[in-house]
């Protein structure tokens, strides 16, 4: 009878130990991380249920519905033979761009930016940018895999990869400025891993200084301490209209000038926020001030709330998590025989750290505000769903890793593959 039990009660861990391969570090990780979101994202709603006039057990519903959803995706994902998204690569990046082009003309408006379309039937908007991102880095990938003997060639190698980078960053850039610079980043670092030439990823990249130069430029210059109305951008008004040029040039400004008499709203809440957290445990989970004054304490600005309830010991934790996921898949990364699968792993751990390290970043003021969220806890969304199928494909390629070196094959590079469109 005992041992009827025995067997009873192990075999569905078993086979849940059995179906769920890849990489065990970043399973942990994942859960870690949701569980993280969790406790913050119930805290930080505390004023938007207020608002709403609801209560925050909502939210933590919603988020636990979509941390269910997502660790989903990841598992469907996962089994997924990963040398599948290399043959639907081409597709999905044709699909992406005029669903970029359709948001930034008939997108949902929020904060004067065009970055969602809406669902219909379920009523769920979705950022295209993170559908583009995915689907420009499972294309390159397939691109630099299958270009190698020609990669330093600037016609035959270079520009058809940096053709499509080009192309999705442009159509983001209008209304997301942050997430095509850290999109562009990221694929130039994987041009670069990729033997793609020095030179042609310095042309790249001073090509793509130009706007940013533009921006900073008009920021030193037309700025004014004096306070009266549109005095910091007044010179330059056929520019304001230019997208969220005004928006950008704001928020350089705001970040260079600001001091102890001039700080952005935004930026005093998280720093009261990191002061009440201390060095240690902080607050406490539950206990935090600033959620009720910083805006997207939830989102964007969920990072300021970890310090306040878990102090500079849970922020430190949350970056050694990071930073853990992303040598995890670097190890990957080095030891996977194919080209495809290798560059793809490497391609999406470095665009959720960048993103990762970005929101940290302007949670504790040393960059200017980006509005990017901070994987797997910020609350839920449609980026929320794309990171865990960004994380799925990971493991996907950890666990084809896996039942190699199980079997002992003798590998074949990619490259000598035959190109198939």
């Amino acid at each position: 009878m005992n041992e009827f039990l025995d067997i009873d009660l192990k075999s569905p861990f078993r086979n849940l130990d059995q179906r769920t391969r890849g990489d065990r570090y970043i399973w942990g990780i994942v859960v870690l991380l949701a569980i993280a979101s969790l406790l913050v994202v119930y805290s930080a709603t505390d004023s938007l249920a207020y608002k709403k006039n609801e209560g925050n057990e909502i939210y933590l519903f919603k988020q636990a519905a979509f941390i269910l959803v997502g660790l989903t995706l990841i598992y469907f994902m996962h089994r997924v033979d990963y040398t599948l998204y290399s043959k639907v690569s081409l597709i999905l990046y044709i699909i992406s761009d005029p669903f970029l082009l359709y948001t930034l003309f008939f997108g949902v408006e929020v904060n004067d930016a065009s970055r969602w379309i809406r669902v219909p039937v379920i009523n769920l908007t979705i950022q295209t940018s993170d559908f583009a991102k995915l689907a420009l880095f499972m294309y390159i990938s397939r691109l630099l895999s299958r270009k190698q003997n020609d990669i330093k060639d600037f016609r035959k190698g270079f520009l058809p990869v940096i053709i499509p980078v080009l192309i999705t960053c442009a159509l983001i850039m209008p209304a997301n400025l942050s997430k095509a610079l850290l999109t562009g980043a990221t694929s130039l670092l994987l041009m670069f891993i990729g033997r793609v030439s020095f030179k042609h990823i310095l042309l790249v990249i001073a090509v793509a200084l130009i706007p940013v130069l533009l921006i900073v430029s008009v920021a030193v210059t037309t700025y004014s301490a004096d306070k009266t109305a549109d005095v910091k951008t007044s010179s330059l008004s056929s520019l304001n209209n230019v997208g969220r040029f005004e928006t950008w040039v704001s928020r350089v400004q705001d970040f260079i000038y600001a001091n102890d008499t001039e700080i952005p709203y935004q930026v005093q809440q998280q720093n009261i926020a990191i002061a009440n957290g201390g060095i240690l445990f902080g607050r406490g989970p539950g206990n935090s001030l600033q959620r009720n004054y910083l805006p997207q304490a939830y989102n964007d600005s969920i990072y300021p709330i970890i310090i306040e309830e878990y102090g500079l010991f849970g922020g430190a934790v949350i970056i050694f998590l990071y930073l853990v996921f992303l040598f995890r898949c670097i190890r990957i990364f080095k030891r996977c025989p194919y080209a495809f699968g290798a560059f793809l792993a490497l391609a999406l751990s470095f665009t959720l750290v960048i993103q990762a390290v970005a929101n940290m970043a302007v949670g504790v003021n040393l960059i200017p505000v980006t509005g990017v969220t901070l994987p797997l806890v910020s609350m839920g969304g449609s980026s929320f769903l794309f990171t865990c199928a960004s994380i799925g494909i990971i493991l996907s390629v950890a666990r084809n890793l896996e039942q190699m070196e199980g079997k002992e094959p003798d590998p074949v590079p990619e490259t000598n593959e035959p190109v198939a469109v």
